[in-house]
């Protein structure tokens, strides 16, 4: 993973050293800011590999700087929290962003999470042109319709507003329609190999997946809940 660029978004000063003196030294380029209005224009500008995103920032926080960015573009985004509601972790989720790490954090855990995060990104990237090509272009169920080649949802004629990781897991689980897949397997098809992060994450989007994409999310259509096994996408 060396030579990916990183932006850290920390206004701790001994945090944001910190954090750049190990990634650096682990090889990663490092571009460090300390508020959320300046974390914009830099990712803009510095187009980062990934981004390490605090929540609580000088002017906007961090809830906003990922919910602007998550439009602009797919970049991984990492939040870190000081705080240990569950509400915080899953609003992050929620507004986009592909992970979270609450502070105090082991910096060995977040260098795995780190690796596991790009590599799952260049592991999307490196699909090849026949992988593309066999996988089918669209699949409709009564009115929704995923475009995979699109990394479009539809519901009727309206586009649904999905971060990329809902797209993902979304179109993992209707490619894989009528199959059970625990939140374990989950975790390491759609965001990565060694990814240390709880199960909560999975059941997060799936509930947030239900709300856009349900009639009734409490009595959902066509992602299932196999009780004791996992989630499915209805055959």
């Amino acid at each position: 993973m060396a030579g990916r660029k990183i932006l850290v978004v920390e206004d701790d000063e001994i945090l944001l050293d910190a954090l750049k003196y190990n990634l650096t030294k682990e090889g990663y380029g490092v571009v460090t800011v300390a508020d959320g209005a300046r974390a914009l224009e830099v990712a803009r500008t510095e187009q980062p590999d990934l981004i390490i995103l605090d929540i609580m920032l000088p002017g906007l926080d961090g809830f906003e700087v990922c919910r602007i960015l998550r439009k602009e573009m797919t970049v991984p985004i990492l939040m870190l929290t000081a705080k240990v509601e569950e509400i915080d972790k899953v609003v992050g989720l929620e507004i986009g962003a592909d992970d979270y790490m609450t502070k105090p954090f082991s910096l060995r855990e977040l260098l795995a999470r780190l690796k596991a995060m790009l590599r799952r990104q260049e592991m999307l990237k490196g699909k090849t042109v026949s992988e593309e090509e066999a996988a089918p272009p669209t699949l409709k169920a009564d009115d929704l319709t995923i475009d995979f080649a699109r990394h479009q949802v539809s519901l009727g004629d309206r586009v649904l507003d999905l971060s990329p990781k809902e797209f993902e897991l979304l179109a993992f689980l209707a490619r894989n329609r009528g199959r059970v897949f625990t939140r374990d397997s989950l975790l390491e098809k759609i965001w990565g190999y060694d990814y240390t992060g709880d199960t909560r994450t999975v059941d997060v989007h799936i509930r947030w997946l239900r709300r856009k994409i349900e009639a009734d999310p409490a009595r959902p259509q066509w992602l299932l809940t196999v009780r004791g096994l996992g989630y499915k996408f209805k055959e």
